[in-house]
């Protein structure tokens, strides 16, 4: 399928039963294939059967992607075969260097938060920056660990750490650079996740609800006071926020975060194409989704509400749900978030609780857990497990089985 590809064509590519792969017709020898998953990825085509991968589409824009395209293109014509000038050079670098160099470029086309990960991994192992791959051992990380631990770092954080380098040196093992990853026997520390959720009393909730209703209110009348000033002036008005449902993408952002159990990055990534109000559903593409796996969520009355009225004060319908000031994707909104709580007077609660709170409110009213794992998009039950003791009701009706076997034992 051959087209000129653009960022907006793209964006609003269907997600296909097979496999689909689509031509630039600017750029001969660009491909974007998309995956049944939804992942698109970009890749170089320069020979018959040849082909080299660029990145994932969610990661590098279709601009970026033409100019590596054009760079490899013109290596091609130079003679230089760029499947040969991608494998690693001789000699084990150091894991300083690694990240610089292979891992950074592998980084940079597959992870949304590549700048991130490489200075946490800088940072965090500063003492193995200087050594050889092949010279990192487990008893290296297990000082590091020791160290850590005695400075006060959580082991969800330790955890994370270890993860990420291990992750790291995995790749290095598939571009055998080494022959094996020095860390696999390596254990994450162990934790009680069941002691980690944080959700809304109802208390809380209430009060979450009045400081964003207090805030729509305080935002229309400044609106109100701008316009009256500029009236008196002569001025063009700005438009009213009485005539609107929202004044702002705040309390929809968060009204829809405690109705869906969705990730904050996964709303700011959400498109109207993935927003079916008609049947109610909301979808989270495996191109966003943390897990990679596409998930269908029911819309609750509140969710679709929300959703309607923010589509009909939209200036775009057809892309982004949430689009900042300057027109693009955010990338935080922690100061009306964190202002927000102060009024409320809640305090130790981060955006994500509010995905914790999303499944709270579900395990308590009855849902069983595979249902909620699935609403979340968890890969790994155990991660759902965490909310398990919310519904005591279920180990109790176990526990009763003895009773009635004791009833049974004393009628006879």
């Amino acid at each position: 399928m051959r087209a000129a590809l653009t960022q907006m064509a793209i964006d609003k590519l269907p997600v296909p039963a097979s496999k689909v792969e689509h031509r630039d017709t600017r750029l001969k020898g660009l491909v974007l294939r998309v995956m049944p998953s939804g992942v698109k990825s970009w890749y170089c085509e320069y020979g018959r059967g040849k082909r080299v991968f660029l990145g994932r589409a969610d990661v590098l824009g279709v601009a970026d992607a033409r100019e590596s395209a054009r760079t490899i293109l013109a290596d091609v014509y130079r003679g230089i075969d760029p499947i040969e000038a991608r494998k690693p050079k001789p000699g084990v670098p150091t894991f300083q260097d690694f990240l610089d160099g292979d891992y950074k470029i592998w980084a940079k086309a597959n992870q949304r938060a590549h700048a991130q990960n490489l200075k946490r991994l800088a940072t965090a192992f500063k003492p193995l920056l200087n050594k050889r791959l092949d010279e990192i051992t487990g008893l290296d990380v297990e000082k590091w660990r020791a160290s850590e631990i005695e400075r006060g770092l959580s082991l969800e954080t330790i955890n994370r750490d270890i993860s990420s380098i291990k992750a790291a040196l995995n790749r290095a093992v598939d571009w055998e650079l080494i022959s094996a990853n020095p860390l696999a026997k390596v254990k994450k520390s162990k934790t009680d996740d069941c002691l980690k959720v944080r959700f809304l009393s109802d208390s809380e909730e209430k009060r979450l609800r009045a400081a964003m209703d207090a805030r729509e209110e305080r935002r229309r009348a400044e609106r109100d006071s701008a316009n009256h000033w500029r009236r008196e002036r002569g001025y063009v008005l700005l438009p009213s926020l009485r005539t609107v449902m929202f004044t702002d993408h705040v309390k929809p952002l968060i009204l829809l975060s405690i109705n869906t159990g969705c990730r904050r990055g996964e709303l700011f990534d959400l498109t109207w194409s993935n927003v079916d109000l008609d049947r109610r559903i909301l979808t989270v593409t495996g191109a966003t989704a943390k897990s990679k796996r596409t998930r269908h969520i029911p819309l609750n009355r509140e969710a679709t509400l929300v959703l309607q009225g923010w589509r009909a004060q939209a200036e775009d319908a057809d892309g982004l749900v949430f689009l900042n000031e300057a027109g693009e994707r955010f990338d935080r909104v922690n100061f009306s978030w964190r202002r927000l709580l102060k009024d409320a007077e809640i305090g130790a609660f981060r955006w994500h609780d509010m995905r914790h709170h999303f499944a709270s409110r579900l395990v308590m009213g009855g849902v069983d857990l595979n249902t909620v794992r699935e609403l979340l998009g968890h890969s790994d039950y155990a991660m759902t497990l965490r909310y398990a003791h919310l519904a005591p009701e279920h180990k109790l009706k176990a526990v009763e089985v003895l009773d009635r076997r004791t009833s049974l034992a004393a009628a006879a």
